[in-house]
């Protein structure tokens, strides 16, 4: 059966496998055969899945099938853009696991929606904007806004200051990711708060370069400040 007549269970069996097979960049290039609207629906049942790897392989699938899609017909994108913001609205009734991560997976992909939707990712972690209160959300937010950070530092350059308190909440993965993000945009604020962190020795699990890595918040503060010291 054509893809574009299989019934949406069938595509999204289908996707499901693309994306856990062991040869994920395989998996991708066929993914990529499937019409842009329709990969999207299994892509965003997958982004609040319990199972790791498929979560995650979805939100790099959904930043590159959106990608593709902006160039073909951006509207249609910035559509997908505003779904993944509602998700994040107290008003939609859900909590929008995996959305932000999406936004900021997309965004790093693509220039258009970056410049279009940077500030709506970032409005999330100001306290005088539209903030997330949930902790755990706050981790895929801070994933989120990492990913854009460094691919586009200079879409978020003055938005460190925002990253700073979660460096030094008592959650070891709220500290690891803003301290990850933070790394891509340094001022002096940021590279005192890293000296503090290099002796940090909490775990946890950051998904960089499209595999899940085990590392300390010590570890991420002192590549960020390598980083910064070969600028």
């Amino acid at each position: 059966m054509r893809k574009n007549q299989q019934t949406g269970r069938q595509l999204k069996i289908e996707i499901q496998q693309l994306l856990l097979q062991k040869d994920f960049e395989r998996g991708l290039a066929d993914i990529a055969g499937v019409p842009a609207r329709r990969a999207v629906n299994p892509l965003f049942s997958f982004l609040c899945s319990v199972d790791e790897t498929l979560k995650w392989r979805s939100v790099t699938a959904m930043g590159e099938v959106v990608d593709r899609l902006a160039a073909a017909d951006i509207e249609s994108a910035r559509v997908i853009m505003r779904r993944l913001m509602w998700h994040l609205n107290d008003e939609s009734g859900g909590i929008g696991w995996g959305c932000p991560e999406a936004m900021g997976e997309i965004m790093a992909r693509n220039e258009k929606l970056a410049d279009e939707f940077w500030c709506i990712l970032i409005s999330y972690i100001q306290p005088d904007g539209n903030f997330l209160e949930h902790k755990t959300l706050q981790r895929g937010l801070l994933w989120g806004i990492g990913r854009l950070a460094h691919a586009r530092p200079h879409l978020l350059k003055d938005a460190a200051e925002y990253l700073h308190p979660f460096m030094q909440a008592g959650d070891p993965y709220l500290r690891g990711l803003a301290t990850w993000a933070a790394g891509a945009l340094q001022n002096t604020r940021t590279q005192k708060l890293l000296n503090g962190l290099k002796a940090d020795m909490a775990e946890l699990n950051i998904y960089v370069d499209r595999q899940m890595t085990s590392c300390s918040v010590a570890e991420l503060a002192i590549t960020a400040l390598e980083k910064a010291h070969k600028s």
